[in-house]
């Protein structure tokens, strides 16, 4: 997903045409990151993602003719090397599980510090889950009732992992991108990759922001 000798390429879909200038400005302020094309709707934004093939697409989640959750499940098949992130807000709790199961690869808020914007942009980008600080913690409050089962179940299924894979589910639950797992762990990228691959299989999950979410619910990234 990391760009090769450019910068990375981002396709920004919202309705409102004062929130993409803004969005627009701030990521013209990393030389490393361009905007390559704007849409108004989801409709319009698959339809572009097919057209340029971005590296990111950031999804306002709330759009006419057809919502950033519709346009994010479309993506996956009409352009699934693009990552999706979705632009959110704080009264917009609800929809952040859904999206999850849509594939989404990450979650900002539009009122977030704009580093983080940048930060989040780039986290993406270089393969890693990358969620709103803010967004984390009500994604874990919210995802459903019965903590205790909920980390009990969780448990379960990282111990279904070979001790490597829970090493490397800890890191990626850490939101560190392929590359630090592997100069954490002394792997090699591909590895990393061929390890990622093999988790999410085995725990049926669609996504790494998935799989981090699993390792914050396990405890795993508490642990030291």
């Amino acid at each position: 997903m990391t760009p090769q000798g450019g910068p990375i390429r981002v396709l920004l879909a919202d309705d409102e045409a004062m929130i993409r200038a803004g969005v627009r400005a701030i990521l013209a302020a990393d030389s490393g990151i361009e905007v390559v094309a704007e849409a108004a709707d989801g409709r319009e934004a698959v339809n572009l993602a097919v057209e340029h093939r971005p590296d990111i697409v950031l999804l306002d989640i709330r759009m006419p003719r057809l919502d950033g959750l519709a346009a994010a499940a479309e993506l996956r098949t009409a352009a699934p090397d693009v990552a999706v992130v979705m632009l959110t807000t704080f009264g917009e709790d609800e929809y952040v599980a859904r999206a999850l199961d849509e594939g989404a690869d990450g979650f900002l808020l539009k009122a977030a510090d704009p580093r983080e914007l940048i930060f989040g942009v780039r986290a993406v980008a270089s393969g890693a889950a990358y969620l709103s600080p803010a967004i984390t913690r009500k994604v874990i409050a919210h995802l459903g009732t019965g903590e205790l089962s909920r980390t009990t179940r969780a448990r379960a299924r990282a111990d279904t992992l070979t001790p490597r894979e829970r090493e490397v589910l800890t890191l990626l639950g850490r939101g560190m991108s392929n590359q630090d797992i592997g100069r954490e762990l002394f792997l090699s990228e591909g590895t990393v990759k061929s390890h990622v691959s093999a988790i999410l299989f085995r725990l049926s999950l669609n996504n790494r922001v998935q799989a981090a979410i699993l390792a914050h619910e396990a405890g795993l990234t508490n642990d030291d």
